[in-house]
């Protein structure tokens, strides 16, 4: 008796943020990896399928991107930790978290646009007179 059949897994890539098409709001965006294996008496051999997906955690929208696309966000989201870090490293005394939880700056840039998506319009801020 031969035993066959596939197993998927998942791998968490990156956490980005984007603005959500659904909500209109600023969420996190998970890039994920889904590789779905041939498997021959429970033992992977070999890829069937290699896919990657953008996931809202505010809505749980879900898409495929293309592997290009997911390392140019993966790319460019490293461009930004290590600008961060490096800003980071000029203070003398790091403040230290509340609640446990480590403090992240919030971005200074704008949230870049998701790959093969229409530009959206931005809401206009009222001014402020002085």
């Amino acid at each position: 008796m031969i035993l066959w059949g596939w197993r998927t897994t998942v791998r968490h890539l990156a956490t980005v943020v984007y603005m959500c098409s659904q909500t209109g709001q600023q969420a996190g965006y998970a890039v994920t990896k889904q590789v779905t294996k041939f498997t021959l008496f429970f033992i992977p051999l070999f890829p069937l399928s290699i896919k990657y997906r953008l996931e809202c955690s505010l809505c749980g929208e879900s898409r495929k991107i293309s592997r290009e696309d997911a390392d140019q966000i993966i790319a460019s989201q490293g461009q930004q930790q290590g600008q961060q870090q490096g800003q980071q490293q000029g203070h003398a005394h790091p403040q230290p978290s509340q609640g446990g939880y480590p403090q992240q700056p919030y971005p200074q840039q704008p949230p870049a646009q998701i790959p093969g998506q229409y530009p959206q319009q931005q809401q206009q801020q009222p001014q402020q007179y002085r």
